[in-house]
């Protein structure tokens, strides 16, 4: 097990986790109300919600949502997906020359945004009492050698919530307001107090990497190819596809443990990796003090060559396909179980 990020994220879960980031005034909005965002926003973005109708004058979709463990809370994560020439990107104004003998800084190219957020209470997907207004205000840079236009990047905006239904609507805003995206997506947060008789997990995913900061995020922000959770940047595998050789970097969070003594857990977990219905590896048994799990798995099997009357043992790596990863978890406290399947 990863020696330093469990201990971290454990320690921001139990304290602070949970704080909700401050939110922020729009632009032209009235500082005496709390009103976060403008009119000429948040009616197009209430007229379509019931039934769920996108407006696309400033195309982008939320192509999947993720949720991780935030003290008694949830930290509700939306990835999106932008084309550049739609976000608004444009060349910025090169500052005046004051040393001929300077390097010559590379062409840059800038988008900046509005984004609002709404959060509804729902039941059975139907829209309720308003309970959340976010204002988060975008910029991103790139360079303007082999920029491209038509090339979409995935963005992401993250933010707590308690448990319960709810129905995010999301608009990615012009600067002056002329161009509004509006887009909607459900979010249904598990009540942990509920797993009294089983164990269950947030949506378990594969990290690629992921890099600490110093402090969680004390308001919300747009990032460009990894999400904000307590004290690391992660950049998650969108499609589990990995290169043979690869490890498997695993997280997620077990629902329905009970703590052995203090914080302290007794939670022991199978990894097993199927092609098919046949066995391709069966590791061994994986004991943890925390409900957080997170480590790499190593791909390799362990094969028996035979030769002639010889037989010997020779590990490989776990060769290309199509597998499935299972997770057999077993609360050694409770004696409550789950499994858990991924394909890659």
């Amino acid at each position: 097990m990863k020696k330093i990020i469990v201990p971290l994220l454990m320690a921001a879960i139990l304290t602070a986790a949970a704080a909700a980031p401050a939110a922020q005034q729009a632009p032209d909005a009235k500082q005496s109300a709390k009103v976060f965002i403008p009119k000429e926003v948040k009616e197009p973005m209430e007229a379509g919600m019931a039934a769920k109708t996108a407006r696309l004058d400033l195309p982008f979709e939320i192509f999947r949502t993720q949720y991780l463990p935030a003290q008694q809370a949830f930290y509700q994560v939306f990835f999106l997906k932008i084309k550049n020439a739609d976000l608004g990107f444009a060349p910025v104004t090169a500052p005046a020359v004051v040393d001929p003998a300077a390097p010559i800084a590379p062409a840059k190219v800038k988008a900046v945004v509005n984004v609002f957020v709404q959060f509804h209470q729902a039941e059975n997907g139907v829209p309720g009492k308003l309970i959340k207004e976010i204002y988060i205000p975008a910029s991103f840079e790139a360079d303007q050698a082999g920029f491209d236009p038509e090339q979409a990047d995935w963005y992401t905006v993250g933010y707590p919530l308690m448990p319960g239904e709810y129905l995010a609507t999301i608009a990615i805003c012009s600067q002056d307001l002329s161009k509004i995206g509006i887009q909607y997506s459900s979010a249904n947060l598990p009540d942990p107090k509920s797993f009294t008789s089983s164990l269950d997990t947030t949506p378990v995913f594969f990290m690629k990497e992921y890099k600490q900061v110093q402090a969680p995020e004390q308001k919300p922000e747009m990032h460009k190819g990894f999400f904000a959770y307590s004290v690391i940047q992660v950049t998650p595998s969108l499609d589990n596809v990995f290169t043979v050789g690869q490890p498997l970097d695993l997280f997620t969070y077990v629902f329905g443990c009970q703590p052995k003594s203090g914080s302290t857990y007794d939670v022991e977990i199978v990894f097993e990796v199927n092609q098919g219905d046949k066995p391709a590896i069966k590791f061994a048994p994986g004991n943890f003090d925390s409900p957080l799990i997170s480590l790499p798995l190593t791909l390799k099997q362990t094969l028996q060559i035979k030769q002639g009357d010889q037989v010997r043992s020779e590990t490989r790596d776990l060769p290309a396909g199509s597998y499935t990863f299972v997770m057999k978890i077993k609360d050694k406290v409770s004696g409550n179980v789950g499994e858990k399947k991924i394909d890659f």
